[in-house]
């Protein structure tokens, strides 16, 4: 008995000591953390990456993997991510992922930068020709120094990796050449080819990376893997920066504070139209976009006003629609804009089609209401039937529905005889003017 009481108080302590030393061996394998970086390079990304960074070190993470799937973006916004990938404490390995993923344009410099790098199967990487800011091409000279300054810029960080990969990585920028994961691998413009997370941990075991403070080896093969992901702020907006949301934004707005003009004495149109063009003008902003659309679209706008307060049967809403389209793909699709910055065509044009008829509609609301008879005041009485109460030679009194007139006959009528039905045609003051109706 003795020795059975023994033998369950050693399994009960094992049972308690089990969970804590499990607990202490999660705490004290590496960590990897994971960022997923899938869109435009654009200053909501920066921040996430930023603070990605910020996680890394303070956590003391083994490495940082940032999962990238872009198709480029600013150019600004990449050097500052180069900049704070460069000066990390936690080694940044950058992951071109998933299956089909690009690290196009300005993500392949982002790329280049990291400590190490990887892609998945049948990713791509390059096309990293530089464009101006408001998404057109570059005139000679313009080109031949922004071309000059992002070559400067790369060699120091693919030279160590040999003379093949620096003449790869130029090439992207000179000529917009891409190539495939395993065209990078051979020319050593990356470091592995990885199915997944997991596989690229493995590999990554026992790599040695150059930090600012020196080499370091890594050590990934029981690493635990956690993902940091994009904060709602971080997301929505990221969101704003979508071409097509920033279009829709314009239109809703638009609309809104065209509503609150046209019905004013409210105030959730306005507010809902403000909030919308504040919106949009932040991702105008981020995106490269031509700022002259927005006289088209101004243009627009004064066009509709116009057409409501001096209607003239939709030939100005018809040339407001016009000019409204005009404006935004001028705004958001000019020559040399990147595919992935630009609008979408068709939802440019069922939107100002929209529009067009939600003004048709008001119009014909507003001409209604001018052709409608005054129902209220002196003027209503106008052309409305009554009843001679006496003869009404100079005067006399009419009746109209429960009330007493008095009335008068309109010069050259026939003479109005007590009973007879009258037809009121003015109204002078209290006075009706009344003629008989045959």
């Amino acid at each position: 008995m003795k020795l059975f009481r023994l033998a369950l108080l050693g399994i009960s302590t094992v049972m308690i000591m089990l969970p804590a030393a499990f607990v202490r061996a999660q705490d004290n394998a590496p960590l990897a953390l994971v960022l997923k970086a899938d869109g435009p390079i654009t200053p909501p990304m920066l921040e996430y990456i930023q603070r990605g960074i910020e996680a890394a070190e303070r956590r003391g993470a083994e490495v940082l993997v940032i999962e990238l799937n872009t198709p480029g973006g600013d150019v600004l916004t990449t050097l500052e991510i180069i900049k704070d990938i460069r000066a990390s404490a936690v080694p940044v390995i950058v992951y071109i992922s998933p299956n089909g993923a690009i690290a196009g344009s300005a993500g392949a410099l982002v790329t280049m930068a990291a400590q190490a790098s990887a892609m998945a199967p049948e990713t791509a990487i390059g096309a990293a020709s530089p464009i101006s800011g408001s998404g057109e091409n570059l005139d000679t000279t313009s080109e031949k120094k922004a071309k000059e300054i992002m070559k400067a810029a790369i060699r120091p960080l693919v030279g160590p990796r040999g003379e093949e990969a620096t003449k790869l990585a130029e090439a992207m920028i000179e000529e917009a050449k891409a190539v495939t994961a395993e065209e990078a691998l051979e020319a050593k413009l990356i470091d592995f080819i990885a199915a997944d997370i997991g596989e690229l941990l493995k590999q990554l075991n026992g790599f040695t990376v150059q930090l600012n403070e020196g080499p370091r080896r890594l050590n990934t093969s029981e690493a635990r893997i956690e993902t940091l992901n994009m904060s709602f702020i971080e997301q929505f907006l990221l969101l704003l920066t979508d071409p097509n949301i920033a279009f829709l934004l314009i239109a809703i707005g638009i609309q809104a504070i065209l509503i609150e003009i046209t019905s004013p004495g409210g105030w959730v149109a306005g507010f809902i139209g403000v909030v919308c063009i504040t919106l949009a003008v932040y991702g105008a902003g981020v995106l490269p976009v031509n700022w002259f659309g927005i006289i088209f679209l101004v243009t627009a706008f004064v066009l509709f006003i116009l057409d409501i307060k001096a209607p003239t049967h939709g030939a100005l809403t018809v040339a407001g629609v016009a000019s409204f389209i005009v404006g935004a793909l001028v705004l958001f699709n000019s020559p040399g804009t990147p595919q992935f910055q630009r609008v979408s065509v068709p939802l440019v044009v069922g939107v100002g089609v929209f529009l067009g008829l939600a003004f048709f509609i008001i119009l014909g609301f507003a001409l209604r209401a001018q052709r409608t008879p005054i129902r209220m005041g002196m003027e209503s009485l106008v052309h409305k039937m009554g009843t001679a109460r006496t003869d009404i030679k100079l005067t006399g009194q009419v009746q109209l529905g429960s009330e007493l007139w008095t009335a008068e006959p309109v010069e050259g009528s026939a003479a109005i005889g007590k009973g007879d039905k009258v037809e009121v045609v003015e109204v002078r003051g209290l006075r009706l003017i009344v003629r008989k109706i045959k």
